[in-house]
């Protein structure tokens, strides 16, 4: 979901991360076991404290300009106003209903599997926790649109920023020449906020070790086993999302094969899963659509970019799965209004969720404050959260072929004959490397 990530010192950013993750379990571990008064006041609850608090800050300073500027992009992108007529339609209602289907599917698996429930955060005061009172969906609804959008976003109100954002985007693209200036600023605000991701992001492996470390430091080692429990229900949601729920509605919409697509999208699941980059993994996902599937370069020239800016399903499912888990490790009944607004907050952020490492945490703030949850919750998550970015971007990608598919075939734009060749658009390298291909092709040669 994010640039590649970043090498220093010939050690990517994601072995720091989970270095400092296993570092701050082990710390915390021994602290917890020590028990020295002087210890934890100055280390844990001082040095600590203080540099998670500072990288939590940093996350959160990170949600408005992101996503303004990468939605703004995103509606500018698209070139023409008219374009949002039956592909932009089309896509956009699909992408838009996987991910609730994603993030619905994540809470009823949350809430089956109950991860979290029974663990007590002793030495943590939560009797003062409470959720939010939940409005009704027609007040969520009626709330989208702010009467002082400056308000909105000095407040974080990110549901108004988002439908004010999109509401701009449109008029800019309505206003067509005059808006190139405005575009070209909203693409610099754009690079220069992933940039400003990057700095942040590097601070990762220092802030997931303090924040580990002081959590485990109190809890002690009892504390992971609700974040395996997190951890198997978040994988287990992701995979009934990409092998079922996508390759159903792919089946059902499209008529193509699903063991098919799931032969022909593997470079770009594996590619998205390396980098954890829904931006880096565009040329690949496209090149897999319409050489190696035979989407017609009119749509997947649209769609592919498209979802990759407004379609996260994996985003969304761990959303749904870490809301479930955090409010059953704080004791915290949402019901079912609590939910309903996770799913819009969820479904509607995801419009407006950059690709870059970390977003998907950065977005899960939002959600938790909407409910009412503290933010400090993400402790328990945030040092195994880098490995299932991973998943969670080739879901998302998965999620943009898919669609891709979809749109093109309801448009006349897909050739089949190139769908359902397996080696279509493979390179002469690739056809060499594959023994099943060069057996085709000495069978082709044998019989002239």
């Amino acid at each position: 979901m994010a640039d590649s990530l970043p090498k220093r010192g010939g050690m990517s950013l994601t072995t720091k991360i989970v270095i400092g993750m296993a570092a701050g379990l082990i710390t915390g571990t021994i602290l917890n076991i020590i028990g020295s008064a002087g210890v934890n006041s100055w280390l844990v609850d001082g040095l600590f404290a203080m540099i998670g608090t500072a990288f939590v800050n940093g996350l959160k300073m990170l949600v408005v300009p992101l996503v303004v500027f990468s939605l703004l992009c995103g509606v500018l992108g698209i070139g023409d106003i008219r374009m949002l007529g039956r592909v932009g339609g089309k896509s956009f209602a699909l992408y838009i209903a996987t991910t609730a289907i994603a993030i619905a599917t994540a809470i009823l698996l949350g809430l089956l599997i109950g991860p979290g429930e029974g663990f007590v955060m002793e030495g943590v005061d939560t009797s003062g926790v409470t959720a939010a009172e939940a409005p009704t969906v027609w007040q969520v609804f009626a709330n989208i649109v702010p009467s002082n959008p400056v308000a909105s976003l000095a407040n974080g109100d990110m549901l108004q920023i988002i439908f004010y954002t999109i509401v701009v985007g449109i008029a800019a693209l309505m206003l067509g020449e005059q808006s190139t200036g405005f575009a070209k600023a909203c693409e610099y605000m754009n690079e220069l906020m992933m940039k400003v991701v990057s700095i942040v992001m590097a601070f990762a492996p220092y802030g997931v070790f303090a924040l580990i470390a002081r959590v485990f430091a109190k809890e002690g080692i009892e504390l992971f086993i609700p974040v395996l429990a997190y951890v198997m229900t978040l994988t287990g949601a992701l995979f009934l999302h990409l092998f079922v729920t996508l390759m159903l509605i792919l089946k059902l919409m499209s008529g193509l094969s699903p063991m098919t697509f799931i032969a022909k999208i593997r470079p770009a699941q594996i590619f998205a899963f390396s980098t954890a980059s829904s931006n880096a993994t565009i040329p690949i996902t496209y090149r897999c659509t319409t050489e190696r599937m035979g989407a017609d370069n009119s749509v997947a020239s649209f769609t592919v970019p498209f979802g990759a800016t407004i379609n996260m399903d994996g985003t969304a499912i761990m959303q749904g799965v870490a809301t479930v888990f955090l409010a059953n490790v704080y004791g915290v009944t949402l019901g079912l209004g609590g939910y309903l607004t996770v799913i819009a907050m969820a479904v509607l952020a995801s419009i407006g969720t950059a690709g870059v490492p970390g977003v998907g945490l950065v977005m899960l703030t939002m959600v938790l404050t909407q409910v009412g949850l503290p933010i400090e919750g993400i402790a328990l998550i945030l040092g195994v959260d880098r490995l299932m970015d991973m998943i969670r971007t080739a879901v998302n990608i998965t999620g943009d072929a898919v669609v891709t598919l979809i749109v093109a075939k309801s448009e006349g734009k897909l050739d089949q004959a190139v769908y359902d060749d397996p080696y279509a658009g493979l390179t002469t390298d690739e056809l060499e490397i594959d023994p099943a291909a060069e057996a085709k092709l000495a069978a082709l040669a044998h019989h002239g």
